[in-house]
């Protein structure tokens, strides 16, 4: 995730950063601008068409159109920014729960060795969990002392979450740890697996493939079809006008579909690593 100051506008507007989305659609701008220009031309020079031309009206549509396709873009965003913000809250919950867990277990537990198998599988889980949902190979070894098998078809943090409440299990059997503190450990515990899961529902569901193909379509011919009617008002000037209309729609549906999915490698998505680095950290300073 990209960390700057807002109040900081003059660099806004003159820098251009690697996920702006000005670069990404230059070679559209450029094709939609040719695109404008023999339309203008086509218009002017070659048909001759005079001002009260029926194409000129189609102008019209373009001012009916407009407020839908602000609808649009409207729910499209903040429907995009909602799966954004609700990965991000439940990667804090993750780290309240990493840093209650860790407070418990170090007033209950007296035994070195089991605190040290804490203090190394509660951010093991955090760790995974950012891996898993980037799709990455976790490899077979978290730690010198904590190993598992993963294969292809295992449920990574199911199996970290699954080894704690063994362990945690097996203090209880030990007469380590009272009934009470198992049920006042337990709710963090199924909280890592109640977090995972929601965080692969976001991840796992995309936006109405429907909706999102429309939405494309929509902006494409809505573009195309502006030159034809405020040539007559614009002239040439039609070719920045139109290329810069199509930056302002094609940028925020660029912008949605960017942060609709926040667990991958995107500029804008969630620094998952970042936070999984300072659970650890935590956890190591609270056990």
């Amino acid at each position: 995730m990209i960390s700057y100051n807002p109040k900081k506008w003059i660099i806004f507007i003159f820098r251009f950063h690697k996920a702006d989305t000005f670069r990404k659609l230059v070679p559209l701008m450029i094709m939609i601008g040719l695109y404008s220009g023999g339309v203008a031309y086509l218009e002017i020079e070659y048909w001759h068409l005079p001002d009260d031309s029926h194409v000129k009206n189609i102008s019209i549509m373009h001012g009916m159109l407009g407020f839908v396709i602000s609808l649009l873009l409207v729910f499209r965003t903040n429907t995009a920014y909602d799966r954004w913000w609700e990965g991000r809250k439940l990667w804090g919950a993750l780290v309240n729960n990493s840093r209650n867990l860790a407070i418990k277990l170090h007033a209950i537990l007296k035994d070195e060795k089991d605190r040290n198998y804490f203090k190394k599988m509660i951010p093991s889980y955090a760790a995974i969990l950012n891996k898993h949902l980037k799709d990455e190979e976790t490899g077979k070894q978290l730690s010198e002392e904590i190993t598992f098998t993963v294969d292809h078809h295992t449920h990574r943090p199911n199996q970290v979450a699954k080894m704690m409440f063994m362990r945690i299990n097996d203090l209880y059997e030990s007469k380590k740890i009272t009934g009470d503190q198992l049920i006042i450990i337990n709710s963090e515990l199924q909280s890592f697996t109640d977090i995972c899961g929601a965080c692969e529902r976001i991840k796992n569901t995309p936006i109405p493939y429907s909706y999102s193909v429309f939405l494309k379509k929509f902006i494409f011919f809505y573009v195309m079809t502006l030159p034809f009617g405020y040539v007559f008002n614009l002239g040439y000037y039609v070719i920045p006008v139109v290329v810069f209309i199509f930056y302002v729609l094609a940028s925020l549906e660029l912008i949605a579909e960017e942060i609709e999915e926040p667990f991958g490698y995107d500029d804008n998505d969630l620094p998952t690593r970042k936070i999984a680095e300072n659970i650890k950290r935590h956890v190591e300073e609270l056990i």
